[in-house]
């Protein structure tokens, strides 16, 4: 799986919170050796980016 190009560059969203929510995510399956990494050659960001831009997981930016 490649980084998710074409939907980072059509999101008319904030960047910064979608970076944020990317990296965040990308953590959380880091740290829960989710099996899905090994199923996408280890690329966690790509995963997590991918798993934001197609709404599988929400987020939210806490104030």
């Amino acid at each position: 799986m490649i980084f998710p190009l074409e939907e980072l560059i059509e999101h008319e969203g904030n960047m910064y919170e979608i970076t944020c929510a990317a990296s965040r995510r990308a953590f959380q399956l880091s740290m829960l050796r989710d099996p899905e990494i090994e199923e996408n050659d280890g690329k966690v960001v790509s995963l997590a980016a991918r798993q934001i831009f197609t709404q599988e997981i929400e987020f939210r930016i806490e104030e």
